[in-house]
């Protein structure tokens, strides 16, 4: 096991492996940066735009990572990356890999002590943009794994979108892209029941997206007071209580069944509240319902 892998000096090449939608937009944001960039993709064909653009096409996935000292992943799934560069990963010591494929993790830390074991610098990264949206200020990626890697190669992965750094734990970038899919799925999820709650009432959902939004923003400033609160482990100040939203809850609830809905993406909220009130905390903040879903040593 190599524990302090030669470093290849950063050039202008890139290797991009796995051109589906996200894949080809990676790669077309690196050529248009001036990149030499070789693409590899399991299936044929869907290279041909990125050859018209001065992309350069390995035959195989090796020759793609041995044609750049730092070659970036997006394959579906970790179970792919693995066949993929499986086959001689002691010929890959001293290069790159930046992981963007989606996974838990524990696929990350796995694969990353895969990489050390073969002297491949590693980075494991999660990627909070859509394809139309890569190296545009609304994209940003996020990357933990080796700091070496990160510092050298920069440049390359700022060009793909906004780069934050989490630390050297490789599964914390997947950590971090769970917790933030996780609030923003929350709220799609509370969209789309609101607006099959205001269908009842003949309200089109475009009438009811502006007064959303608007109350959303308000949601966002008050993410702030929450984290604060949490931080400060004093839950007895906040404005809005656990009896207080447990009423509102209910509420929802009720009326959700009474029109004849699903109410099952407010019922856990409504469980949780009903918990932290019959453990005598009722008048704290809502915030403190953090201390029901933490895990406990």
């Amino acid at each position: 096991m190599t524990n302090n892998p030669p470093i290849h000096n950063e050039s202008d090449n890139v290797a991009v492996l796995g051109l589906g939608r996200m894949g080809t937009a990676l790669a077309t944001a690196l050529l248009a940066a001036g990149y030499r960039t070789t693409v590899w993709n399991r299936s044929e064909g869907k290279d041909g735009s990125l050859l018209e653009l001065g992309a350069v096409r390995a035959a195989t996935a090796e020759d793609a990572v041995l044609a750049s000292p730092i070659a970036i992943v997006a394959l579906s799934n970790y179970e792919a990356v693995r066949h993929t560069l499986g086959t001689s990963p002691e010929a890959y010591a001293g290069r790159t890999l930046v992981n963007l494929t989606t996974g838990s993790p524990d696929e990350a830390r796995t694969m990353a002590a895969w990489a050390a074991e073969h002297g491949i610098r590693y980075l494991d990264g999660a990627m909070m943009a859509v394809p139309q949206t890569v190296a545009t200020p609304d994209a940003f990626f996020l990357y933990s794994g080796s700091d070496a890697a990160f510092n050298l190669h920069r440049g390359v992965l700022d060009t793909l979108a906004t780069s934050h750094y989490l630390g050297t734990d490789p599964a914390v970038a997947e950590l971090w892209d769970l917790g933030l899919l996780g609030t923003g799925y929350a709220a799609l999820a509370g969209f789309l029941h609101s607006l099959a709650l205001l269908d009842t009432a003949d309200v089109s959902p475009s009438q009811f997206v502006p007064l959303a939004s608007q109350w959303l923003q308000g949601m966002i400033a008050f993410m702030t007071e929450l984290a604060h609160e949490i931080e400060s482990g004093d839950y007895t100040q906040g404005v809005s209580s656990i009896d207080l939203n447990r009423a509102a809850v209910g509420n929802l609830v009720l009326a959700s069944r009474l029109q004849g809905l699903d109410s099952d993406v407010h019922t856990p909220l409504r469980g949780l509240l009903d918990r932290r009130a019959a453990d005598g905390h009722g008048a704290d903040s809502f915030s403190s319902l953090f201390e029901v879903m933490r895990r406990r040593a």
